[in-house]
């Protein structure tokens, strides 16, 4: 089940990877870690855009845990005004490879010390805040919550279909900027629909075209979503040529 991306990044704000030299792939992640502590108005500004596009499977696993939607909200927004702060950049260096693996050490690392709600204090007026939209975090907890899911599983599921509807997202956004919104909402169920079950003449139909163009347009839609979605999983690694391996890990938890 799709949802709407809430703070979805701006297309004309996004960053795509580049080749520096040749054995090295800058990236949203690589520029964080690159700029560590320091202050870096590009670091602060990838930084950011990671953090609204996973922003949710953080509150996932925090309620997993236990906690209510209330103070799994407190907490996650707590744990961001820390992490942009860039008071989480030193130490955990296993997990610096991944984004994901790091922001998740990251949160376990602040909620050691923040489970009593009796100890935790508004955050000053200096704090770095990121807007987050909490309407439908609660409902989609919900209809992800399973009873056999740990609060890690559920975070790495989460946040495989955080990618994915970002992905669609970017991939919509082309359209519109391309003249091809109506092709794109015709053709979007048919992007990941199994061969077998696809109704070209039905699509075709709908947008006036032959059922021979139909699947052209698929097959376009497809491959450029295949490359935007290396693309975003690569803006989360330290080592874009690891975008096979994470790929793998994310569609394993996604399928559980």
């Amino acid at each position: 089940m799709a949802y709407n991306r809430p703070n979805q990044v701006n297309p004309s704000t996004k960053t795509t990877p580049h080749t520096a030299d040749a054995g090295f792939v800058t990236t949203r992640w690589t520029t964080v870690l690159a700029a560590g502590r320091q202050s870096s108005p590009l670091a602060d500004v990838a930084l950011e855009e990671l953090c609204r596009v996973y922003w949710y499977p953080l509150y996932a696993y925090v309620r997993r845990h236990g906690q209510s939607k209330e103070d799994a909200e407190d907490l996650t927004q707590a744990f961001f005004e820390r992490f942009l702060q860039k008071n989480y950049l030193e130490g955990l260096s296993s997990e610096r490879g991944r984004f994901r693996a790091f922001l998740l050490a990251s949160l376990k690392h602040f909620l050691a010390n923040e489970w009593d709600r009796a100890g935790r204090q508004k955050r000053g007026a200096h704090a770095t805040h990121l807007s987050l939209d909490w309407r439908d975090a609660d409902t989609r907890y919900q209809f992800d919550l399973r009873d056999d899911l740990s609060p890690d599983k559920l975070y790495d599921r989460a946040w495989a279909v955080a990618l994915l509807e970002h992905v669609v997202g970017r991939l919509h956004d082309e359209c519109i900027v391309d003249g091809k919104a109506e092709v794109f909402a015709q053709l979007k169920p048919l992007l990941m629909a199994d061969k077998s079950t696809i109704s070209y003449p039905q699509a075709a139909a709908a947008l006036g075209i032959s059922e021979e163009a139909a699947r052209v347009a698929v097959h376009r839609l497809r491959r450029r979503y295949r490359e935007l979605l290396r693309e975003e999983i690569a803006q989360t690694l330290a080592d874009a040529a690891q975008v096979d391996e994470e790929m793998r890990a994310l569609f394993a938890a996604f399928a559980e």
